[in-house]
């Protein structure tokens, strides 16, 4: 396992001014973080399971750490990777999910045998899904076989599949209601959701739905495949699927849109004028971030879609952006692109303000990956290609770089944070001085003293509103390839052998 960075962690997002929380409304006046005392954190290394590596589950599919402090993560352990070299994590050792709380680790294993496995979502229940391997090698393509599954009281329940070999399953809520992909028995050339170890499928793969110990074909939008990626607490279910089975000529495959997928029924959202878009996160006001293409296909905005209206939230003046989450209160963090070419994070709110998050002074870019209920918003700043050299808390209209709240000179550094809740906490990835990764936790620990207050101090940097969207500059840079765009984030916790690094930052 490697330390990673997103070149676009998608999210997009629209502000419903409904319910906004007081902590929300307070960064609209930056003058308040000068009458606040900083929080400064401890930093708590989760460890393995008896090998070098552990990582939290990222992208995120749904909760890796819950409001009440429960987090997941993925481990080595001591044991080779009997499917070697076509294993899990490049390490090739055995790798298994396990869950954190309360400072007691425990392993959640895998289906029978000397098995892989992995966790996606966690709920407040201590239920978990993820995918196991099944000790079976998947006839179609000699690599070994996933399913999707659900840990719950100490036992590890496979889901299935619709006839296929593989199935995952990535989202959960409190009802256990389970979302994911699983194959059918039907050749296909396209189907794909965020399979471990092949770039597409050799049969269809179709979203399901699973609860109580029944898996529900979700359908499509009148391709052959289609994905659940999040299931929110209202039962509603957000995706992509193939609108036709023509590969379009400027993404190599059929149009892919995004759905919501209520009562019964799978909704289109649409695009914003291109031919490949994706959710990248739902909420439980049933409101939908994400990234699109625009006519052409050549360059991508971030999405915001609400009862029946998708909105292009634009960039901040460059080509390219993507919204990664959103809040319970309509506000968007995300990615976008600069005039010069550079992207920065930035946060989305009240239907008509994009602020530039700016970046920790001195670093050329940043990306916006995660916001809480109260505003706070955490990610990554960087060299631009690829380098994360600090991780940030943006509160308070200021971006403060996390590390100069945490205590120097320990063994572990963080360095990427992916989640944070509503208690202020933090879950990401660290490294050791020995260059192996760890899961690690920040935990919010009482007021800075002047030391910590003046790392700060040295650190911050404020952000600006950015111009209207509606002015802002849509430029003719090609991006990444699309399609290997989504691939790479669907599966970038994958080792596949003999396939490319995914791209960074």
């Amino acid at each position: 396992m490697k330390p990673r960075t997103w070149m676009w962690m998608p999210v997009v997002s629209l502000f419903a001014a409904l319910a906004m929380p007081v902590g929300i409304a307070a960064q609209d006046n930056p003058s308040q973080d000068h009458k606040t005392k900083h929080q400064k954190y401890k930093l708590i290394d989760m460890g393995t399971l008896g090998g070098p590596n552990s990582v939290i589950p990222a992208p995120p599919f749904g909760t890796e750490l819950t409001n009440g402090g429960s987090a997941i993560a993925e481990a080595d352990t001591a044991t080779p990777d009997p499917y070697a070299p076509n294993c899990l994590q490049g390490s090739c050792l055995v790798n298994h999910g396990f869950s954190w709380k309360k400072g007691v680790k425990t392993d959640l294993g895998a289906l029978p045998g000397v098995n892989s496995s992995f966790p996606n979502a966690t709920n407040e229940r201590g239920q978990t899904v993820g995918g196991s391997e099944n000790g079976l090698l998947d006839p179609l393509t000699g690599f070994p076989e996933f399913r999707a599954v659900l840990w719950q009281r100490g036992k590890v329940i496979d889901l299935g599949t619709f006839g296929g070999s593989n199935s995952i399953a990535n989202s959960l809520n409190s009802g256990g209601q389970v979302v994911g992909g699983a194959q059918n028995a039907i050749p296909d050339s396209f189907g794909f959701c965020n399979q471990p170890f092949v770039p597409v499928y050799p049969t269809q793969v179709h979203a399901f739905s699973w609860q109580q110990g029944v898996m529900r074909d979700l359908g499509t939008l009148g391709g052959d495949d289609s994905c659940a990626l999040y299931v929110n607490e209202q039962g509603q279910v957000a995706g992509f699927s193939y609108t036709n089975s023509i590969p379009n000529p400027n993404t190599g495959i059929p149009t892919l849109d995004p759905f919501l997928w209520e009562r019964g029924k799978m909704k289109d959202l649409g695009t914003l004028g291109g031919a490949f878009a994706y959710p990248n996160w739902l909420n439980n006001r049933g409101q939908i971030v994400g990234q699109s293409d625009m006519a052409g296909d050549a360059t991508a905005h971030p999405f915001f879609w609400d009862r029946g209206v998708l909105t292009d939230i634009g960039t901040l003046g460059g080509d390219n952006g993507t919204a990664n989450w959103i809040n319970e209160a309509g506000q968007v963090v995300g990615t976008a692109d600069l005039a010069d070419g550079t992207h920065h994070a930035f946060v989305w709110w009240k239907g008509k303000k994009m602020t530039d998050l700016g970046t920790i002074d001195g670093d050329g870019c940043s990306n916006g990956l995660y916001v809480n209920s109260s505003g706070q918003t955490v990610g990554t700043s960087t060299n631009c290609h690829g380098t994360i050299l600090h991780t940030f808390l943006w509160e308070h209209g200021s971006m403060i770089d996390l590390g100069a709240r945490i205590q120097p000179g320990l063994e572990v550094t963080f360095t990427e944070p992916f989640v944070i809740n509503d208690r202020g906490e933090i879950a990401g990835n660290g490294v050791l001085t020995n260059g192996d990764v760890h899961a690690a936790l920040l935990i919010p620990d009482g007021d800075c003293d002047d030391d910590c207050e003046g790392r700060i101090a040295a650190s911050q940097n404020n952000a600006a509103p950015a111009q209207s969207p509606a002015t802002m500059k849509q430029g003719s840079e090609s991006p990444a390839n699309r399609v290997d765009q989504l691939r790479n984030r669907l599966g970038r916790r994958y080792h596949t052998p003999g396939q490319p690094a995914a791209p960074r930052d």
